[in-house]
């Protein structure tokens, strides 16, 4: 396939993504109104493994020569990436978006592009550029700033310190996932991801069970569309288009995902952040520009 070609498809699977999780925010802020953080992240996993697992086994009748499964030293790396980012990452984002309106949570988890090019300068020798420190500066007084915006309680305090972990978890994700897709197929990784993800909430069952028993069908459809489309979906689309460009370069368009996420949550759900927050969340958006901007720069 020509380079234009990859290209244009690489940033159309980025849009696909960009879209789905924005929307992510949306529906974990709904479901959660009746369905705890773990059950959801239990039913989200579990939704997304299955429907990735049909997808493959349908895929390795029609392409029987691809390689299907990882060798040993793929196992390290993936269990990173499906522990972090499948796992931690869902608990902690269901647990802030309690606390937190979605337009806000996805601004403080968009953080994470910033923390990638940081990790990127500890385990990939690429240094610390004085633009990428002044970035990261900029990011986190952003995250000071809507720290104050939401400081009306302990409850919001925490969503904040949540989101945070989440976007962490979220960087170190892809950092692990990166090197696995040159060497196994996008769905694969994804699927071992989620599935790995889904086993570490298992403890959850018990309340996933008890919170289905009282929920509405629009809680419940929605739960279905976080594991379907967001998930199952978006994080294949992400796969594919982090397989044929840079983790830099294709950081710089989940810029987009707080924007969406606003606006769709003030859309269905009625939800605007504070101004304050909303500050902050452009000194966030800000400090990633400055960083990504230097990068480019300076090659």
């Amino acid at each position: 396939m020509e380079a234009p070609a990859k290209n244009l498809l690489a940033t159309a699977a980025a849009a696909v993504t960009v879209v789905l999780w924005a929307s992510s925010f949306v529906a974990i802020r709904h479901g959660g109104r009746e369905i705890s953080a773990g059950a959801l992240s239990l039913a989200r996993l579990t939704v997304g493994s299955v429907l990735l697992g049909v997808f493959l086994l349908i895929r390795r009748r029609q392409q029987p020569a691809e390689r299907q499964w990882p060798a040993k030293r793929d196992w390290i790396p993936l269990l990173a990436f499906g522990l972090l980012w499948f796992g931690v990452y869902n608990l902690t984002l269901n647990e802030a978006e309690r606390r937190l309106d979605a337009g806000t949570a996805a601004m403080l988890i968009h953080i994470a592009p910033l923390l990638i090019a940081l990790l990127a300068g500890l385990t990939l020798g690429e240094g610390f550029p004085r633009p990428i420190v002044l970035g990261s500066l900029v990011a986190f007084a952003g995250v000071l700033v809507i720290g104050i915006s939401t400081s009306t309680g302990r409850a919001e305090t925490w969503g904040v310190i949540l989101c945070v972990t989440a976007a962490i978890s979220y960087a170190v994700g892809v950092v692990s996932q990166k090197p696995l897709l040159s060497r196994l197929p996008a769905a694969l990784v994804t699927w071992l991801g989620c599935t790995i993800g889904a086993i570490v909430c298992l403890p959850f069952a018990p309340q996933l069970i008890h919170d289905l028993q009282s929920a509405s069908g629009a809680t419940i459809w929605w739960v279905i569309y976080l594991g379907a489309f967001p998930t199952a979906l978006g994080f294949t689309t992400w796969a594919f288009a982090l397989r044929r460009t840079s983790a830099g370069a294709l950081g710089t368009t989940v810029y987009a995902v707080p924007v969406i996420a606003i606006a769709l949550g003030w859309l269905f759900l009625d939800e605007t952040p504070a101004l304050l927050a909303l500050a902050g969340g452009t000194l966030c958006l800000a400090g990633v520009a400055i960083s990504r901007r230097t990068r480019r720069s300076s090659r």
